[in-house]
C-alpha cells in the first residue's frame, strides 16, 4: 500500500482516445490547479494503454462526514473509500477528487485512496458520549463495495462495529459484493437498523458496461436484491441517475423488474453535471452515442433551468420544467403499480449500546 503524501504529485496526464474498462480517458484541468501535463501516446496505435488502477492509505484522522445541506437527504455519511474504481461515467463524486491534486477523470477511478483505519476510527466515534445514534449512510459520496473492498475489507470490519453497537445504516451500492455480509446484515435487520439500495441505472447490459465499466451487472444487481430480500434484509432500488433521452423511458420495466426480485422500496435521482463532470459525460456522449448528444443535453439544460453550469450546488439539486415532472408522474405511477415504497424504512435507533473502546480484532 503507497503512502498517499509521498505519492500526490505522480498524477496522470491528459491522455485522448478511449481507454479500456474505463469510463472515461480524459483528464479534466483540477479547478484548484494551474498547470496541466499532456500524456503522448505509448505507440502509433492512437490507442493509450490502460492504467493500472494504484491504492494509496488515507490518513484521515476520522470518518463521519456531516453533511449541511437539506437537499441531500442524509445528515452523516461513513466513505470508506475516496475515489472510486467502478468508473461511472456521470459520477457525481468525481469533483471531490480535485480536492486532492488529482484529476476528476481518469485519475477519480484509477488512484483510490483507501481508509483502512476506519473500523478503528468509527469504534472511537461510536464510543464517544457526544455521539447521538442515528442512522448512518455508506456510502455519501462512493460505492462502500467497489472492487477494492473485496480484498480490504474496510466495510465489513466497519459493519462489524455498526451490528457491536446496533447502530443503523443505510448502505446503497451497485455492486453485488454485499451480499458477502449477509451474516451482519441479517443481524442489523434484526433491530430493524439496516437499509440497503441497489443502485441500478438501466437493464441494458450493453448500455450498463459503458456507463458503470466496472460495477456488477443489471442482472447481478437484481440477483442481489432477491437474496437480500429472502434473507430478510429491507431492500430497495435507487434509480440514478436518471439519464432523460437514454434511460427514463425504462422506468416501467425496471421497477417492475426490482419488483419481481423482491425489493420493497423505490427511489430515484436524476443525472447531475457539477463542474468537470460536464466534460467528462458530454465526452462520453460525443464517443459512444453522438446521435442522441443532442438531445441528452437539451434535455438536461430544461431540467437545469437552461444552465448546465454547476454554480450554486443546493439550487441545482431541485430539477424543474416538463421533463422534471413527467419523469415524476412516471416514477411514481409505476412505483405504485409494482407495489414499491417510496424512501424507505424507519430504521431503530433504541436498542443502541455505547461500546468501550476495546481493541478492535481484524480479520
Amino acid at each position: 500500500m503507497q503512502s498517499y503524501s509521498q505519492n500526490r504529485a505522480k498524477k496522470p496526464p491528459l491522455i485522448q482516445g478511449s481507454v479500456h474498462g474505463r469510463g472515461t480517458h480524459v483528464q479534466p484541468k483540477n479547478r484548484f490547479e494551474t498547470t496541466l501535463v499532456e500524456r503522448e501516446f505509448d505507440d502509433d496505435s492512437k490507442s493509450p494503454s490502460s492504467p493500472k488502477t494504484l491504492f494509496y492509505s488515507d490518513p484521515s484522522r476520522s470518518v463521519i462526514s456531516h453533511n449541511k445541506n437539506p437537499a441531500v437527504g442524509f445528515e452523516i455519511s461513513l466513505n470508506p473509500y475516496r475515489g472510486c474504481e467502478h468508473g461511472c461515467s456521470y459520477c457525481f463524486a468525481r469533483p471531490t477528487h480535485e480536492y486532492l491534486g488529482f484529476s476528476s477523470g481518469l485519475d477519480f477511478e484509477s488512484k483510490i485512496l483507501t481508509k483502512e483505519n476506519a473500523p478503528h476510527l468509527l469504534r472511537k466515534e461510536l464510543s464517544s458520549k457526544k455521539w447521538a445514534p442515528r442512522t448512518l449512510v455508506m456510502s455519501g459520496v462512493t460505492d462502500p463495495y467497489q472492487p477494492i473492498e473485496r480484498n480490504l475489507k474496510i466495510t465489513r470490519q466497519c459493519l462489524q462495529i455498526l451490528v457491536e453497537f446496533k447502530n443503523p445504516v443505510s448502505l446503497i451500492t451497485k455492486n453485488q459484493l454485499i451480499v458477502r455480509d449477509l451474516d451482519y446484515l441479517s443481524e442489523l435487520a434484526n433491530s430493524q437498523a439496516v437499509m440497503v439500495h441497489l443502485s441500478i441505472t438501466t437493464l441494458n447490459s450493453d448500455l450498463a458496461l459503458k456507463l458503470e465499466p466496472r460495477a456488477s451487472t443489471p442482472l447481478a444487481r437484481l440477483r442481489a436484491i432477491e437474496v437480500l430480500a429472502k434473507t430478510g434484509v429491507p431492500v430497495g432500488v435507487m434509480m440514478g441517475p436518471i439519464i432523460p433521452g437514454l434511460t427514463d423511458s425504462e422506468i416501467p420495466s425496471l421497477l417492475e423488474s426490482v419488483s419481481s426480485a423482491g425489493a420493497q422500496f423505490a427511489n430515484y435521482t436524476i443525472l447531475r453535471l457539477p463542474y468537470s463532470v460536464q466534460e467528462i459525460f458530454q465526452n462520453w456522449l460525443e464517443e459512444h452515442f453522438p446521435e442522441r448528444k443532442k438531445k441528452v443535453l437539451n434535455r438536461l439544460t430544461d431540467l437545469h433551468r437552461n444552465d448546465l453550469s454547476y454554480q450554486n450546488a443546493f439550487a441545482r439539486r431541485n430539477f424543474s420544467g416538463p421533463f422534471a415532472e413527467q419523469i415524476r408522474q412516471s416514477f411514481s405511477l409505476y412505483a405504485k403499480r409494482f407495489q414499491l415504497k417510496r424512501g424507505g424504512p424507519e430504521l431503530n435507533t433504541t436498542d443502541f449500546k455505547r461500546v468501550g473502546d476495546a481493541q478492535l480484532s481484524f480479520f
